[in-house]
């Protein structure tokens, strides 16, 4: 008897097993719809560096292989077209906002690469590694074990993994794009923007590899990369790395903001700092944009009012 219940047991769980599957495999991808433009969508795009994701090519109306565009790469590539694939309801509205500037002829053409982050990677992915490393064995332990307000993990281990990342986008995904699509490969037309924790991999990137990337918008940038500023040595190493790492203002670009409720009221004493060293790495309002917005929260709904500014520093006409 006993050994025919535990016979009917294994039978309802491999059932149950076989079903959760075939639902798994029969529910809609996750591919974003967009307003304006088309969506190329890279299901599970491989790396020998950090884990598969997807990637979303975003093409403008009237795209052709005719004609060259400049690329901008985007951190969080899920939350930037379409609200229903997120799990706030939220997103950047990037096909909407970059249309609107292209059809206005403000800005040069564009096709924008949206990376899907790590998920459960993401702060390990994100946080800069250089940095990181110059802090105390002591200081690298208490971060790796600090926590979120709702009591979570930030890092899902204790190896970072942004160097990967970086290595990834840069000897992985641009030669891909850069030989499937109609894109200009060269420096000066090669960007790269993120919010939160995006901006910091965005500054990180623009200063690890100045000879790919031409300028970085970093919106609401998380200078204490963990989610409290008390006695946090954080910041104080970004600082140490930019003073050391910023690229030439001869041939880059720098955009910062960030607003100044929720999670950005952390951020303004630290982008001061930020913009006292790129002033004295010799940046002027020509190569460099720092902007406050009071009472603007830390959500896709306040990165996309404001997405325009950073999109026409970057990317405005005189940028041919």
């Amino acid at each position: 008897m006993k050994i025919e219940k535990s016979r009917e047991k294994l039978l309802l769980k491999a059932v149950f097993i076989l079903i959760f599957h075939i639902m798994a495999n029969t529910l809609p991808a996750q591919i974003p719809q967009v307003a304006k433009g088309t969506i190329k969508h890279i299901s599970n795009f491989s790396s020998r560096f950090v884990a598969a994701r997807n990637i979303d090519i975003w093409l403008p109306e009237n795209y052709n292989d005719q004609h060259q565009y400049a690329v901008l790469y985007m951190q969080d590539g899920r939350a930037l077209f379409d609200s229903t694939i997120m799990w706030n309801h939220q997103e950047w509205g990037v096909d909407e906002v970059v249309s609107a500037l292209l059809a206005s002829g403000a800005i040069q053409d564009c096709i924008i690469v949206g990376i899907w982050n790590g998920e459960a990677y993401r702060h390990n992915e994100y946080f800069p590694q250089k940095p990181f490393e110059s802090l105390s064995t002591e200081q690298q332990k208490t971060i790796f074990a600090s926590a979120r307000g709702n009591g979570h993990s930030i890092f899902k281990t204790d190896t970072l993994l942004s160097d990967n990342y970086l290595r990834f986008m840069v000897h992985e995904l641009k030669p891909y794009i850069d030989s499937h699509f109609s894109v200009y490969t060269d420096q000066a037309h090669t960007f790269v923007a993120g919010s939160s924790m995006g901006g910091l991999i965005s500054l990180y990137a623009i200063c690890e590899y100045p000879d790919v990337f031409a300028g970085a918008a970093c919106l609401s940038t998380h200078w204490t990369g963990i989610f409290t500023a008390d006695n946090n040595p954080i910041p104080g190493a970004f600082m140490k790395y930019l003073s050391a790492h910023l690229p030439s203002p001869a041939n880059h670009k720098l955009y910062f903001d960030h607003g100044t409720a929720t999670l950005d009221a952390l951020y303004p004493p630290f982008q001061l700092q930020v913009d006292a060293i790129v002033q004295a790495k010799g940046y002027t309002t020509q190569n460099s944009m720092s902007k406050e917005f009071p009472g603007e929260e830390h959500s896709e709904k306040a990165w996309h009012k404001r997405l325009d500014i950073p999109l026409l520093f970057l990317l405005g006409k005189q940028q041919k």
